[in-house]
């Protein structure tokens, strides 16, 4: 009896370093090996983006540095950090693709705002000036991941995949979704009203989410959405 293929996940990286090496925080890696995928890394250097689709069975945006505000029509600020514009044009034509495909897809903090973007959404580009300080989405001194509360909408697809309405997530970032375009659901917001995840009306599975579930490796909350993920893609096999 043949055994049934793995579901391969591909996940985005960030562009080449100063010593020419491809990056990504193994947590990413470890949550889709725990859910049962196979975890390939997506290099913003593929000429090709369309191909990958035929290859993957289902695609992680993962977190990383601020998206081009030219991208959103919005406006440069003194906190943005990291744009990589190689990435941000590669991310943008896969994001588009896995849109009108049926590739499951999650996105992960910047991929949730990639996602946005690829829908027409616009970013806010500096959370405290929009939200103030209430909830603290990202620690500037020292820059590291901070947890707070995220209410989830009951009855929702997320509520499903997580199967809890009140949970703790662990965030780290300065920038938000600033219009969801009608093509997505709000599912999750955080006290102070920031949009903290989002679930696509049409397609087959695709969720965005604004923290970093891969940072939680010991709550089963959170590594239900990787679960959700390569069940979803083996699914399709």
């Amino acid at each position: 009896m043949s055994q049934r293929r793995l579901p391969i996940i591909g996940i985005t990286t960030y562009s080449r370093n100063e010593a020419g090496e491809f990056q990504l925080p193994g947590a990413y890696v470890d949550s889709v090996q725990q859910a049962g995928g196979i975890p390939i890394l997506l290099p913003p250097n593929q000429p090709d983006p369309a191909q990958i689709l035929e290859i993957v069975d289902g695609l992680i945006f993962s977190g990383g540095g601020d998206i081009n505000p030219e991208l959103y029509g919005g406006s440069h600020h003194s906190t943005i950090y990291l744009v990589d514009s190689e990435r941000d044009d590669f991310e943008l034509v896969l994001a588009k693709q896995a849109l009108a495909a049926n590739t499951p897809t999650l996105g992960i903090c910047r991929g949730m705002q990639m996602l946005s973007v690829a829908s027409g959404a616009e970013l806010v580009t500096h959370v405290p000036e929009v939200y103030g300080e209430t909830i603290s989405h990202r620690l500037d001194h020292p820059r590291r991941p901070t947890p707070h509360e995220v209410q989830v909408q009951p009855e929702s697809r997320l509520a499903a995949i997580l199967r809890e309405t009140e949970i703790t997530v662990i965030s780290w970032h300065h920038q938000a979704v600033k219009t969801v375009p009608d093509t997505w659901e709000i599912v999750a917001h955080a006290p102070d009203g920031l949009v903290e995840a989002l679930v696509h009306r049409h397609h087959p599975w695709m969720v965005s989410v604004q923290w970093h579930p891969e940072l939680s490796p010991e709550d089963p909350v959170h590594q239900r959405l990787f679960q959700a993920l390569v069940r979803a893609a083996g699914d399709r096999g």
